[in-house]
């Protein structure tokens, strides 16, 4: 397992993002040469990107500790490279990572890595995709194809600041015991809601704002979810999400 690029990105104008710094976003990451320093950029709303050099431009919605890094499977980019027919290269989702051999969609909650010498970072959740990922990539319904594929990358948050680099191995060092992966949160907090008491067990590796999502659905319709009709538990519909069917809650949408 290895990282293949550290990527980051600069401000630039675009006409589909409606960020408070003015429309600019720095979804447009390239690869970086040489060593880069990451570190817990503080909470959000107030720190950006963790990862050196890059720029987070709306600070409603992206960047803190609980996003502090974003990785990305080469080898989900390959799959997505034969369903679009065209190239995509390291960085192109956004990423911040570009990882080869991870199995990021099965990472749990809490798994931590190590990248380089010294760097640690933990699994926190999957990402969710908006209109600013839709309008950079320029496909019609990618925001749809992105959620009903669930293979998401992993936000990840700084335990242990580092230095790393291209080509650094990834080594595993912690695995929680459950079964929450950043696919399952994916999951849980778009068109599954019925899977949303299942994050508790996570505790606070869980992304804070996951978190407090699946406490609320608890307190609201218990451990078990919404009951139908003669007690069957049923899963939240698409506008008791606060969304339209085939969508994603916009409050959710914290992407690069």
């Amino acid at each position: 397992m290895k990282l293949l690029t550290v990527n980051a990105g600069r401000p630039r104008r675009m006409p589909y993002t409606d960020a408070a710094a003015g429309g600019v976003t720095g979804i447009d990451k390239q690869p970086v040469e040489g060593p880069v320093w990451v570190a817990d950029p503080g909470p959000k709303g107030v720190g950006g990107s963790g990862v050196g050099g890059d720029a987070v431009c709306d600070l409603r919605h992206h960047g803190g500790s609980d996003q502090a890094v974003y990785a990305f499977a080469r080898e989900d980019l390959d799959f997505w490279e034969g369903e679009l027919g065209r190239p995509l290269a390291n960085g192109v989702f956004g990423e911040n990572l570009t990882t080869s051999g991870v199995d990021i969609r099965n990472a749990l909650i809490g798994e931590r890595w190590r990248i380089g010498p010294d760097l640690v970072l933990e699994a926190t959740s999957g990402r969710i995709p908006c209109r600013t990922f839709q309008g950079w990539l320029g496909e019609e319904g990618w925001m749809k194809r992105f959620t009903h594929r669930a293979v998401t990358g992993a936000y990840l948050r700084v335990i242990t600041p580092g230095e790393i680099r291209a080509g650094d191995p990834v080594e595993i060092v912690h695995r929680p015991a459950h079964d929450v992966t950043v696919t399952l949160v994916f999951r849980a907090v778009t068109l599954e809601r019925e899977l949303l008491p299942r994050l508790l067990v996570a505790g606070e590796a869980l992304h804070a704002e996951k978190l407090r999502i699946a406490g609320e659905y608890v307190e609201k319709y218990g451990r078990i979810g919404r009951p139908a009709v003669g007690g069957t538990p049923a899963r939240a519909s698409a506008e008791e999400a606060g969304q339209t069917p085939g969508t994603v809650d916009p409050a959710l949408a914290n992407q690069p």
